[in-house]
């Protein structure tokens, strides 16, 4: 059977040569449902541009892929300079996919599965289902996954439970009781699982205490707390309010800090806040939270995928980075020690 052409895949799209070699070429112009389509269409015919061709031709492209989700979250790009910065010091160009939403997700991870396409693959909290995972095992494309675990593959992560945990025994050493916890939605179409990791954490260091867990104490926001301040606010109006929150990220706790200061209630004297990941917005506003070293985990993910595709077969492995608890300015004793 003859390969596809160039002319295969603007057929069976619709659209002109022109539009597929912008979409090949990731040009601006192309609208995100010609895109979609475009891309369906290459993958159906299993068509390989002829830049990549020419690559194939001496067994390897000189790119690592790095699909990601949300790009503007700070979390994702101190984990994507990490990366860069690594590569920079390689022979390998970094080719960026953002994959905000699951079919897009479905489209890079078949299309990366392809050992044309890249020398090896960093995939950022997103988790291959198993079809995926044994197909770039099948294919022998490289894949190291940060803020996501599978089986199959090697991945970064940090004990999101260890970390929950610790932000909570922490609070209610302070004293606090009346701890709500703030995050993104738990449900969610990517299927993420740091918040309720969290979460969990949470539960284990209040049912250690004796503490009951409170439903309406758990706030769940739109992705990077968007609506926080919202959130925050409403928890706070009521006749029973929380005197400690802990915000699963630090752009949530930002939400909180910014409630507070529009509802004049004093941070830490009356009101403490603790966040997670250590985002540089963490720092500059004194935030106390969670530290995860996002940044090492761009490293590391480098290093590893460059070490599995020099070695012949590389079994997959789990590293496990440490969080650290960085006290700061938003979390103290509360007014009235609660019993």
């Amino acid at each position: 059977m003859a390969a596809a052409t160039i002319r295969d895949v603007a057929l069976k799209a619709g659209v002109s040569v022109a539009t597929v070699s912008r979409v090949i070429n990731n040009s601006p112009q192309v609208s995100e449902e010609t895109y979609q389509l475009v891309q369906e269409a290459i993958t159906a015919l299993d068509y390989t541009p002829s830049l990549i061709a020419r690559r194939l031709s001496i067994g390897r492209t000189h790119t690592i892929g790095v699909v990601v989700p949300f790009l503007t979250l700070p979390s994702y790009t101190e984990r994507l300079r990490g990366v860069e910065s690594t590569l920079a010091a390689s022979e390998y160009d970094l080719v960026l996919f953002s994959a905000d939403t699951p079919e897009k997700v479905d489209v890079y991870f078949t299309q990366l599965s392809r050992p044309e396409r890249t020398d090896g693959v960093i995939i950022i909290s997103l988790k291959p289902n198993d079809f995926h995972a044994a197909r770039f095992n099948a294919a022998k494309v490289p894949v190291v996954l940060v803020d996501a675990k599978h089986p199959q593959l090697t991945s970064i992560v940090v004990d999101d439970i260890a970390g929950g945990y610790a932000a909570t025994r922490y609070l209610i050493e302070l004293g606090h009781r009346k701890i709500a916890y703030l995050c993104d939605f738990l449900d969610n179409q990517f299927g993420f699982i740091a918040m309720r990791d969290r979460l969990s954490g949470f539960k284990r260091a209040l049912s250690e205490d004796g503490i009951i867990f409170r439903p309406e104490y758990l706030l769940e926001s739109e992705l990077g707390g968007r609506d926080a301040v919202q959130l925050a606010k409403k928890i706070l109006l009521t006749a029973d309010p929380p005197t400690a929150i802990f915000a699963a990220s630090d752009l949530h706790a930002v939400g909180v800090l910014k409630a507070a200061q529009e509802l004049g209630i004093r941070i830490p004297q009356d009101l403490s806040v603790i966040g997670f990941d250590g985002i540089r917005d963490s720092e500059y506003l004194e935030i106390t939270t969670i530290h995860q070293p996002l940044f090492d985990s761009g490293v590391k993910s480098v290093e590893l995928l460059l070490a599995s595709m020099i070695a012949d077969s590389s079994p997959a492995r789990v590293s496990v980075l440490e969080t650290e608890l960085v006290e700061r300015g938003t979390t103290a004793t509360p007014k009235i020690l609660e019993t």
